[in-house]
């Protein structure tokens, strides 16, 4: 579990801020978002295979 350490005379803003980036980094938010909702395997797989197309299509565009 991350945690931040807050400092005396601190703003509360800017613990909340690292706080935030300590769990995008980590991807904690991505994982709840993922589990906020049930999807069926279909719609995983859909999904999967157009995430894979994208990086594929951005991959073609950068070898020049």
């Amino acid at each position: 579990m991350p945690s931040v350490k807050v400092r005396v005379g601190e703003p509360i803003e800017k613990a909340l801020r690292a706080l935030k980036k300590k769990l995008d980094k980590e991807g904690i938010m991505k994982t709840a978002k993922a589990h906020r909702f049930y999807d069926k395997p279909s719609v995983k797989s859909r999904a999967k295979s157009k995430a894979a197309l994208k990086r594929a299509k951005t991959a073609g565009r950068k070898s020049y």
